[in-house]
């Protein structure tokens, strides 16, 4: 295995001159992404009525084309479920990604082309593990196998000759051979769609492999490690995997879950690496070992546009190519890909954190915010709040959510009311509450005001709930496993009354 390691790597590390090129040239590759894009998509349906041409250029680009949110172009994507092509893309559309749609309950079904597959997702996956060897070059991680947890995928209901499903299923079920040397479960338990079951048989085939990294999302990895805790009866998880080095995560921020992560995986030694991938596409990894941002893959099949979000529900908004991005601003992400989307809205809003070369951090949904009283809550602000209070008291979250909690005739201020599941309780839930609210005040100054002498907002009210709770609420949403989550904020009550139901 350790040739193999070797062998891995060296076939990695031949990538990363390419990396280096359009790290230094981001707006040459940029350019000719959306060239190849603009080219082959031209005689499509859509091409033909938003006037694509071989010369078409990013301004007329702009005028010809509206941002489009996916119940915009929902009618052209139900069209390609029930069997149409050359609808939004030339190639053959037979495969599409449901996603997860954590502030909504109806699920999206987005087009994935051969050339989104390779292109874009299996080309990210091999820049990430190149990047995590440049980092490490002393890494094992290639004498083991990668244990990966996500959903599955099923015959498409409207059209027989194509399948639907988690984009992870896709990602894996399109993988080459020899990946499957060093991944596991294998793919028929990968893609067992019953969550427990899955579950439950990843335990019993898995607990005698060596694995030596992990990759999914934070929430269910942590659900995958304490069965297989439990199974073994053991306190954490090196006294199973002994030669486990790095855990690859996405989908959430991963701040409030670095406490709990550390008492299952407890080494100074472990590495993390953070990956920005939805169904949509691949968009970053984090290229610095011990940094907080990610590297933008610029060369990976997708032309980005940056909308201020003053602009967010104007059809032809002023939006922003790299060369216009300022740091530290926030920006929702507009994709235009080789899988048919065009100036896409994603619903992730983000920031820039440099610009030679070009890195960012998530910060949030576009829909996924508190404004209930002019206090503009975001994401981030949460997370770190979150990460704050736990630092500093001891507490270790598994799960959270916060929802406004409005006006009464009782009481003329409003308030939010923040719903945590806690792996390990802080010994003071008061004093965990006052750095959670002194934390988000210090960093959102529209919060800061509104709660100046609780005139407007009332300190926030922590429900501590029992365990299982967002497992059960998910549960009923047949959300379990895969890409799906929690949403973090919610401007109305929605969650928190169905919370309040199950609880």
């Amino acid at each position: 295995m350790s040739l193999l390691n070797n062998v891995f790597k060296f076939f990695l590390s031949q990538r990363i001159h390419d990396i280096q090129r359009f790290m230094e040239n981001p707006h040459e590759f940029q350019h000719l992404i959306f060239k190849e894009i603009i080219t082959k998509a031209k005689n499509t349906e859509w091409g033909k009525a938003h006037g694509y041409h071989d010369g078409l250029t990013y301004h007329e680009y702009r005028q010809n084309v509206p941002v489009s949110t996916y119940e915009d172009i929902y009618p052209y994507i139900e069209r390609m479920l029930r069997g149409e092509q050359n609808v939004l893309w030339p190639a053959t559309i037979d495969w599409f990604s449901k996603s997860s749609g954590t502030t909504n309950d109806r699920s999206k079904f987005i087009p994935v082309s051969q050339e989104a597959v390779d292109e874009t997702h299996h080309k990210a996956g091999k820049d990430m593990m190149c990047l995590y060897g440049y980092s490490f070059p002393d890494t094992k991680v290639f004498t083991g196998k990668s244990l990966s947890i996500g959903g599955t995928h099923y015959t498409n209901p409207y059209n027989p000759q194509s399948r639907v499903g988690d984009v992870s299923a896709i990602i894996v079920e399109h993988l080459p051979m020899w990946v499957e040397f060093i991944r596991a479960p294998e793919k028929e338990i990968f893609f067992i769609p019953k969550w427990e079951d899955k579950i439950n048989k990843m335990v019993e085939t898995c607990i005698d492999e060596n694995i030596t990294s992990l990759t999914g999302v934070p929430t269910w990895m942590i659900v995958v490690i304490n069965e297989v805790l439990k199974s073994q009866k053991k306190t954490n998880i090196l006294e199973v995997w002994p030669n486990l080095e790095l855990f690859m995560h996405g989908a959430v921020a991963f701040g409030p879950y670095k406490n709990l992560f550390k008492t299952l995986i407890p080494s100074d030694q472990f590495n993390y690496l953070e990956l920005y991938n939805a169904s949509e596409g691949f968009f970053g990894v984090q290229d610095r070992p011990y940094a907080d941002d990610m590297l933008l893959m610029v060369d990976h099949g997708i032309f980005y546009e940056f909308m201020p979000l003053h602009n967010i529900g104007k059809p032809y908004p002023d939006t922003l190519t790299l060369d216009r991005v300022v740091i530290n601003e926030p920006y929702a992400l507009i994709i235009t890909t080789n899988a048919g989307l065009y100036r896409y809205m994603i619903g992730d809003t983000v920031k820039f954190t440099s610009v030679n070369p070009y890195r960012i951090k998530i910060t949030g949904r576009t829909k996924s915010f508190i404004n209930a009283f002019g206090e503009e809550l975001v994401v981030e602000n949460a997370d770190h709040a979150i990460a704050e209070a736990c630092l500093k008291t001891g507490a270790v979250i598994t799960d959270y959510t916060a929802a406004p909690c409005y006006f009464s005739t009782n009481n003329n201020k409003g308030g939010h009311e923040w719903f945590i599941e806690f792996a390990k309780m802080p010994n003071d839930l008061l004093h965990f509450t006052k750095i959670l609210d002194t934390s988000l005040r210090e960093i959102n100054s529209d919060y800061d005001a509104k709660r100046y002498n609780d005139m407007a907002l009332q300190p926030p009210k922590i429900n501590s709930v029992p365990q299982n709770t967002f497992y059960k609420w998910l549960k009923t949403k047949n959300k379990l496993g895969g890409q799906n989550k929690v949403p973090r904020l919610s401007n109305d009550r929605k969650i928190a009354d169905e919370l309040l139901a199950i609880v």
